[in-house]
């Protein structure tokens, strides 16, 4: 095991502490000092920074970082993407933290607690074991907000994006109540599948032209001929094109058919049909909700076996363990949703979800 330490001139007294109990360590720890190694007055950032993210890189198995009370080194390090930080000054706290919040960052304040405390916090840390279930799914979730970039480029790939936006937010709160009736729920799911492509494609390549309005010549830009594909999953997928259509008519549009073997909930594949030229166009899978992910996964396997490059998926809803399978099965593929929920119940349904998407977009049950 490996330990990134660091410190401030506040925690620098309990540095000695935290050599001293991971070199007497059974799992045989090595220490990795970022400083400081002096009582020199120092800024916690610079410290905590480079900490975190060894550990974040993998470079570094867990972290321990000192300050006045180890509140400045966990706000600091919890900036780094992957790192679960908390100052905890007490072995509960610490207990907890790895149990409930799988802690990988243990920060202490050396102005607060003694050398034999300090032990004391370690040990419980160390000796504590994530429990998973319920803990998985909202570590799930933080995961899902750190990798959210809304209005970055989307050349990198393998992003989950969740979108904040008040009108998505309260258009996706209609759609959850059961009470919502058929045509309404249609018609809102077109809506917010158009937000949502509103804003996937605000990074489109754009070509200066110009134009005679009745006025005067004016410059103006135009889409650079960016070809596009909407590629709905059968059937609830269908209830997404039309509002995306309204604001990308030209795009083509594909249909995959899977349905859900209700025993082994893997997705069986009963039609496929894409535009001949998928290879040089943006694709955007459209499948409302993704649940164990085997559905959406299958999709980009379908749609990259027929030359298919640049791939998004596009939900409504999500589950954590949906997205856990379709970035272990396509780390490439972005992963766009308005809302991310608790978990799946034993029957695959996402919870608290809306139900089934196309049931209710149908009117079938």
């Amino acid at each position: 095991m490996i330990v990134a330490l660091g410190c401030d001139h506040a925690g620098f007294s309990l540095k000695t502490t935290v050599k001293d109990f991971f070199g007497g360590f059974q799992g045989k720890a090595e220490v990795t000092d970022f400083g400081i190694f002096n009582e020199e007055r120092s800024d916690y950032p610079d410290v905590a920074l480079q900490a975190a993210q060894a550990v974040s890189d993998g470079k570094a198995d867990i972290g321990v970082l000192l300050c006045g009370t180890g509140i400045g080194m966990s706000i600091a390090a919890n900036k780094i993407a992957g790192i679960r930080a908390a100052a905890c000054n007490d072995a509960e706290s610490a207990r907890i933290g790895k149990a409930h919040n799988n802690l990988n960052v243990l920060c202490m304040g050396g102005r607060v607690i003694s050398p034999p405390q300090a032990r004391a916090v370690m040990e419980a840390w160390l000796g504590a074991s994530f429990e998973g279930g319920r803990h998985l799914a909202r570590i799930n979730k933080i995961a899902a907000a750190e990798s959210s970039t809304l209005f970055a480029g989307c050349e990198g790939g393998g992003r989950v994006v969740i979108f904040n936006h008040p009108l998505v937010q309260h258009k996706v709160s209609i759609i959850r109540d059961k009470n919502t009736s058929v045509k309404e729920f249609r018609e809102l799911v077109q809506e917010i599948a158009g937000l949502m492509v509103y804003e996937i494609t605000r990074n489109l390549p754009l070509t200066a032209m110009n134009v005679e309005t009745p006025v005067a010549p004016a410059a103006v830009s135009a889409l650079a001929g960016k070809k596009l594909a909407v590629v709905p999953v059968l059937r609830a997928g269908l209830g997404m094109v039309d509002g995306i259509l309204q604001l990308i008519p030209n795009a083509k549009v594909g249909h995959i058919g899977l349905y859900r073997d209700p025993e082994t909930l893997a997705p069986v594949e009963y039609y496929c049909k894409l535009p001949q030229d998928i290879g040089e166009r943006d694709v955007f899978i459209l499948d409302p909700m993704l649940a164990t992910g085997g559905s959406a996964s299958a999709a980009i396997s379908l749609v990259k076996a027929r030359g298919g490059q640049k791939i998004s998926l596009v939900c409504l809803i999500a589950a954590p363990e949906g997205i856990e399978t379709v970035r272990k099965a396509h780390p490439d593929t972005d992963i766009f949703i308005a809302a991310l929920d608790t978990c799946l119940n034993d029957h695959g349904y996402i919870v608290p979800g809306l139900g089934d998407a196309g049931d209710r977009l149908y009117g079938t049950k």
